[in-house]
């Protein structure tokens, strides 16, 4: 199989999704913005051609390249696997008639009101939303749905651009900041604990999946820098009914907004008013989550998303042995990093249990609070038993101070 895979370099996490394609025995097309100089001997013998363009995102050069590919070879996919590069990827699937996720999917994917309406319509709960244009339809919705209410773009990934307004003053002190929109997503504040269901799916049905839940929610985690957040994937997706709710409802997503074979990223809530679901993504999860779920499953979870695309098939059933969960380790203050105290504690106490640790050396920069779970220090672990895992990240997060300056 004959595979473009948009930008294979960066960032540093592209390269597995490439190992994996060559891994199963497919011969991959790179487009990227960057020099095959830059590669390295591995990334380049994992591709069997490489196209270079100045901007991955315009659909016009993506098209040139996935011309050029087709005057030398078949090609059966055209895979990309980051939020900003989707649309483009879909026009030109469209456009060279290439099979794989449709502009009508993607568009339902990013655009949040169109994406709440398609789900809403398929009976699966979310929050209230809309698309508004101008500040006297925010005050509309809000008259209408009372506070608290959330604004972001109506393309953005994630907790990226999110505002949340408690009242009508700090709505109209918000709106502003969007100025740079046309129109933004307004949508109900959902009460309740936070999570995300992540699939591989193939041909619309369900061949992996794992459940995650975050602590804090991200909202609060991304704007408190005392706090030490988590996220975890539990081994016990199917001890409850709360977990069959989530897949089912899962499927019905994938079924609504008519995604193949493909990876996806669903964020839910769960609390007063039920199960609500929320952002949908139409490709692998960010910050890591594939590599716990890999070490939690006692499976390569790029090599399971690759042998979906190429084979149309997994390769191996996740065996469930451990939950795995991250945290982040947020710096004293703004600054460089000076150094740690508290890691040998927890190596004493939990070293077996580690996956792994980032730890920048002293005189790092450190990054904003906003900035992430990954974008400063980090510890990964796993256990089998969920509730003695979270006991340990809590731990991590007590024991382990990054002192900067």
């Amino acid at each position: 199989m004959n595979i473009i895979f948009v930008e294979p370099f960066f960032p540093n996490n592209q390269r597995r999704f490439v190992a994996a394609l060559a891994g199963v025995g497919a011969n991959v097309v790179g487009v990227g913005e960057y020099g095959e100089h830059e590669f390295g001997d591995q990334l380049r013998s994992q591709l069997g051609a490489y196209y270079r363009v100045s901007n991955v995102t315009d659909p016009g050069q993506l098209n040139a390249a996935a011309e050029w590919a087709q005057s030398h070879l078949w090609i059966d996919r055209l895979e990309s696997t980051i939020e900003s590069h989707q649309m483009a990827a879909a026009q030109v699937r469209e456009a060279r008639h290439i099979p794989g996720t449709s502009v009508r999917t993607t568009w339902l994917c990013r655009d949040k009101p169109s994406m709440k309406e398609v789900l809403r319509a398929a009976g699966v709960p979310t929050a209230a939303s809309a698309a508004v244009h101008s500040v006297d339809e925010a005050v509309q919705f809000a008259n209408a749905t009372g506070f608290p209410l959330i604004l972001k773009p109506r393309s953005g990934a994630g907790a990226l651009g999110t505002t949340r307004v408690d009242s009508m003053q700090q709505l109209q002190e918000a709106l502003p900041t969007f100025g740079q929109y046309d129109s933004i997503a307004i949508e109900e504040f959902v009460e309740g604990h936070e999570g995300f269901y992540d699939t591989i799916a193939i041909d619309g049905h369900v061949a992996h999946d794992w459940i995650t839940h975050y602590y804090p929610n991200v909202l609060e985690a991304m704007r408190h820098r005392w706090i030490s957040p988590q996220f975890i994937t539990t081994n016990r997706v199917g001890d409850s009914s709360f977990y069959a709710e989530v897949r089912e409802m899962g499927g019905r997503v994938i079924e609504a907004l008519g995604i193949g074979t493909s990876a996806t990223h669903m964020e839910w809530f769960y609390g007063p008013k039920g199960l609500r679901f929320s952002e949908i993504g139409c490709r692998p999860p960010g910050v890591g989550a594939w590599d716990l779920y890999s070490a939690a499953n006692d499976v390569d979870v790029y090599r399971e998303w690759a042998h979906a695309i190429v084979q149309g098939t997994t390769e191996r059933p996740l065996s469930r042995a451990y939950s795995a969960g991250i945290i982040a380790l947020r710096p004293s203050q703004d600054g460089q990093i000076q150094g740690y105290s508290g890691l040998d504690e927890i190596q004493q106490r939990y070293g077996q249990w580690v996956i792994d640790a980032h730890l920048p050396p002293a005189g790092t920069g450190t990054q904003p609070v906003e900035a992430g779970y990954m974008a400063n220090a980090w510890v990964r672990m796993k256990h089998p038993d969920y509730d003695t895992l979270r006991g340990m990240l809590d731990d991590v997060g007590r024991t382990v101070k990054v002192h900067a300056g």
